[in-house]
């Protein structure tokens, strides 16, 4: 069964009629009478009834009919999102981590959409670890991952996008606020205010930690650097958290570890090695490879 049987099926069973049926599909009516008997053939049954000049439909045909309606609708259903993905705009689906929806994600397609265009691509946002964000766009459930690498994913590409300062937020009543620099010691004397260790940001503050044998008192853990800003400005502790818009504000100050220390976490952009890229998917990659580390 094909699809042109279908569809020269279709059209003789709404016209009722195979000559008008053939006139409206630009071929003869011998071609189309060969093809509605081949369909009759495998199907094992008779579609239609003669009529005079005219057909009509028999109880099978009647139910093939229906059938043959549901996938035609399908197909043009198909072919319409098909053209909003190719000519239209598009859609791409983005999953991220917390503490990039504060400022780094609506700049970047902000910018994105300026471009005349990009402005009918459609998003879908959606937030997570980046572990499971990951096994989504596996899943082929996302087309882009925002956040922290992982390894061992061959059929994953990982581009650095953005780097960042890991830096020391104090509340502004603090003792060490008049110091130049902070090193890991600091952690071992105050309450610590920390990521959510399964967070990319999490693991990397838990390295520091690691590194320099530092064994903080933690007492509470967040999402994101929003929270984080927050809870430190009302003296809930101290906390390492990366150089970034959210952290900037008038009642908690920033301090630099010391030059030895310093060390910066990596955002990447995820997508699938050998995935067939719609072009909306592919202008936002290139997009991204060539202005994120300007957001």
């Amino acid at each position: 069964m094909t699809l042109n049987q279908i569809l020269y099926f279709h059209r003789a069973a709404t016209l009722e009629h195979f000559n008008l049926a053939a006139e409206s599909l630009h071929i003869s009516e011998p071609s189309l009478s060969r093809s509605i008997s081949s369909l009759e053939q495998e199907l094992g049954t008779s579609l239609f009834e003669k009529k005079g000049r005219n057909v009509s439909l028999t109880k099978a045909g009647r139910l093939f009919l229906e059938q043959a309606t549901i996938i035609l609708n399908d197909i043009s259903t198909a072919r319409m999102r098909m053209h909003e993905f190719t000519e239209s705009g598009g859609h791409v689906v983005i999953a991220y981590v917390a503490p990039l929806a504060h400022w780094f994600l609506p700049s970047l397609v902000k910018h994105f959409k300026q471009s005349v265009d990009n402005r009918n691509i459609q998003f879908n946002f959606y937030e997570g670890y980046t572990d499971a964000n990951i096994k989504g766009l596996r899943e082929k459930k996302y087309d882009l991952v925002f956040g922290s690498s992982k390894e061992d994913q061959p059929d994953v590409t990982f581009i650095p996008i953005l780097k960042q300062e890991m830096v020391v937020l104090l509340p502004k009543d603090h003792p060490m606020v008049n110091e130049k620099y902070l090193d890991h010691t600091i952690f071992s004397k105050y309450p610590v205010l920390c990521y959510d260790p399964k967070t990319g940001l999490g693991k990397t503050t838990v390295n520091y930690f690691k590194e320099y044998n530092v064994h903080p008192n933690i007492t509470s853990t967040f999402p994101d650097e929003d929270s984080l800003a927050a809870f430190v400005a009302d003296g809930f502790g101290i906390a390492l958290a990366s150089d970034s818009k959210p952290i900037y504000r008038d009642d908690i100050v920033i301090k630099r570890l010391i030059p030895e220390e310093q060390f910066m976490h990596t955002i990447y952009m995820a997508y699938l090695k050998h995935a067939v890229q719609m072009p909306a998917v592919r202008k936002m990659i290139e997009y991204v490879k060539t202005n994120a580390g300007a957001m």
